[in-house]
């Protein structure tokens, strides 16, 4: 599922990581989280099945290894981002019967 969360992070605007911003902008956070939730909250599980067999290519495979550097880097932008939006994520994943 981290892999899952993190190719998400990348297609909802990971951009806003840039130079460091993050760190000192608690809202743009909240905004991404907030973008990221409102993606499962809206996707079906077809689409969230879909998204998962395709590994991210291109522009996407980079933001992505920027956010996993990143929130691995800041601890607190790793924590604030996953404790908004992991329990939306888990529980969309379970109804969709893509986590046990």
């Amino acid at each position: 599922m981290g892999s899952f969360i993190v190719v998400t992070v990348a297609a909802a605007g990971v951009g806003l990581f840039a130079g460091g911003a993050l760190a000192q902008d608690r809202p743009i956070v909240d905004r991404l989280a907030e973008k990221v939730v409102q993606k499962y909250q809206t996707s079906s599980c077809g689409q969230l099945a879909a998204e998962r067999e395709h590994k991210p290519t291109g522009q996407r495979e980079q933001m992505e290894e920027r956010a996993v550097r990143l929130m691995h880097e800041d601890p607190q932008i790793r924590e604030a981002f996953l404790n908004r939006v992991a329990a939306p994520i888990a529980n969309k994943l379970f109804e969709c019967g893509l986590i046990p």
